[in-house]
């Protein structure tokens, strides 16, 4: 073969031109072209499925992607303090957990997995939840402990997300359960301080530093501490407790049992919820004679030297009034206040008048709603009419129901004189409680201290005696209205202390329910018996915390120089026995006492009764 047949044949000349590269450059480019209409194909399926979300779908935009954010919706809530800046309630963050259902891939494998770590939580009813909810956004379960929140972690479920809450709690717990009160799951004000001032707590854009409120958790415990001995001791149904300033009106304690413990308020029950100084109307019984006797001096209508006849019951109409422990004699004016007297008080209203007695209680501020910033505020119990024997009852506290928060602003009305600010419980501006105008006059305040400091010295009120400390008081036993009225021996028993009665500067009012006598009371229930000591207790404790010095030894001689002691025959146990009156009318001037300045701790000045004793 020729060298020019070689060249010309079909094998060598395809090896001479290869074709094989080219091909493949052909090849790639149109792989490359395929791919990206595939990506645009995808893209454009994508932008569908969003315009769908954003636009077509029937559910909200907001809603089709719910994660919140950490204390989303939630503003903290301020502090709560007592007056010397302890804490009484604070916000703390806590961790609660959520799913998006829609992000959730087995709904019963995710409940069933939650349930093993969060054990109090239902699996079935939990995966029906995540498999039916039309919503982006479940609750799991709120405020979970972080040892929780890191098992749940741990099981890296899709659509489990955390969300970061605060949560109120209250160090003191049930200390000032219902004072404070507490709040929902939401983190919202329900009862006490956390709701009534609900605005201040929880203003949302700003913090304005805790609430301090009149509080002293120093005498509250103690409040608390014997009251809770005196309802144990006498098997008494609950109790109740206020100290309170006598001049300013700023509550330093309020005690209320059986209580509840607000960290877990949903434990408790509406008998341990219900404040008894605020919520409840009683009738208070005797505690009233010292308010019958302030309008009966205050109106003229009766002289501390007066002299009413005890022989017999008193009677009107179809009803007879008796004393519990009865004297059988004449007694003197302030004989009836010390002993405690029915009969004697019925006959000082009778002279005082059925109006002037309704004023007066008006004055006292017993006929209307305690204004203190409270929700839980009960309104008095009185008669629609008021008539003559309406008159004789509410005189030694029957027929006229009152809170024992009333009762206190009413007698601190009545011994301290002058214009005074009723009781309130934090210093916030332009939250006290308005003036009011005074209810008796300076003289008919001090005969009262005097004639309050007679009932603990030589009276019905001798075991509310504190060493150091020179007390007025008032004892207080009342029959609780029954099914068929009065009489089956239930008893409402309390006793309200003054301190220091010669420069009133305090006030106490324990009140025990049906309390039972035992063998150191002689069996007896009533307030001299159960109430009256409970009061000494908290008065000898709470006075030094207040930084309270003892009485100054011729403090005493102020009153003693106005007492007649004497002697009668008492009827009853057919003996003699000693009588008790006072001086003239003339030893009670207005030279007799000053006005010095006592700062309180919310800063502003002012005597610590309005008009103050002052030995002489």
């Amino acid at each position: 073969m020729t060298d020019e047949a070689r060249h010309s044949s079909p094998r060598r000349r395809t090896k001479a031109t290869p074709a094989g590269p080219g091909l493949e450059i052909r090849r790639a480019r149109v792989r490359l072209r395929l791919l990206a209409v595939l990506g645009m194909l995808g893209f454009v399926a994508l932008g569908a499925r969003l315009t769908d979300l954003a636009v077509l779908s029937s559910e909200p935009a907001s809603a089709a992607r719910y994660v919140p954010k950490p204390g989303e919706n939630q503003t903290r809530r301020a502090d709560i303090v007592d007056r010397n800046g302890r804490l009484i309630a604070t916000d703390y963050p806590k961790v609660s957990v959520f799913a998006d259902p829609a992000e959730v891939i087995d709904p019963g494998e995710t409940a069933t997995a939650l349930t093993k770590v969060l054990t109090d939580i239902d699996a079935d009813r939990l995966g029906e939840r995540l498999a039916r909810s039309n919503s982006r956004f479940v609750w799991v379960k709120r405020h979970i402990s972080d040892d929780q929140q890191r098992k749940i972690m741990r099981l890296g479920l899709p659509g489990v997300q955390f969300r970061t809450e605060y949560h109120r709690i209250y160090p003191q717990r049930a200390l000032t359960s219902h004072v404070v009160g507490y709040v929902g799951v939401e983190n919202q004000g329900l009862a006490g301080i956390e709701r009534s001032f609900e605005t201040r707590l929880a203003a949302e854009g700003h913090y304005d530093g805790p609430l301090k409120l009149t509080l002293d958790l120093g005498v509250q415990a103690v409040l608390r501490e014997e009251l809770k001995k005196a309802v144990e001791r006498f098997q008494a149904k609950g109790g109740s407790g206020i100290v309170m300033e006598a001049g300013t009106g700023a509550l330093l304690a309020s005690v209320s049992l059986p209580d509840f413990d607000p960290n877990h308020y949903q434990r408790s029950n509406k008998t341990s919820r219900f404040n008894r100084n605020t919520q409840g109307s009683y009738e208070l019984g005797s505690l009233f004679k010292v308010l019958t006797a302030g309008m009966a001096l205050d109106s003229d209508a009766v002289k501390i030297t007066d002299r009413f006849d005890a022989i017999k019951p008193f009677r009107m109409n179809s009803h007879r009034i008796n004393d519990f422990h009865a004297k059988k004699r004449e007694l003197s004016m302030p004989e009836v206040i010390a002993f405690s007297s029915n009969i004697g008080a019925a006959k000082m209203a009778m002279a005082v008048g059925t109006e002037r007695q309704e004023e007066y209680f008006r004055r006292f501020g017993l006929l209307e709603r305690h204004p203190i910033r409270l929700n839980e505020v009960s309104r008095p119990q009185r008669p629609k009419i008021w008539r003559e024997i309406n008159t004789v009852t509410a005189s030694y506290g029957h027929g006229i129901a009152v809170s024992p928060l009333q009762a206190v602003d009413a007698v601190a009305a009545a011994v301290c004189g002058g214009p005074r600010r009723p009781a309130y419980l934090a210093y916030e501006a332009g939250v006290e409680t308005p003036l009011r105008l005074a209810a008796v006059d300076d003289e008919t305040a001090a005969k009262l201290r005097w004639l309050m400091w007679l009932v603990v010295a030589e009276g019905s009120g001798s075991n509310g005696k504190v060493p150091g400390y020179l007390i007025g008081g008032k004892t207080g036993s009342a029959d609780k209205v029954g099914p068929k009225g009065y009489g089956d021996r239930r008893l409402l028993s309390s006793f309200l202390g003054v301190f220091p009665i010669e420069d009133p500067r305090y006030i106490v009012l324990i009140t025990l329910d049906e309390p039972k006598g035992d063998e150191a009371t002689h069996n007896q229930a009533h307030g001299g018996w159960t109430a009256a000591p409970t009061v000494a207790k908290v008065i000898s404790r709470s006075g030094p915390i207040l930084g309270l010095p003892p009485a100054d030894v011729t403090a005493e001689r102020w009153f003693k120089d106005r007492l007649l002691v004497g002697e009668a025959y008492n009827g009853r146990l057919k003996k003699i026995e000693p009588s008790f009156a006072a001086i003239s009318e003339e030893g009670w001037n207005r030279t007799n006492w000053l006005q010095p300045a006592v700062a309180s701790p919310a800063g502003d000045e002012g005597c610590g009764c309005g008009v103050c004793l002052t030995p002489g």
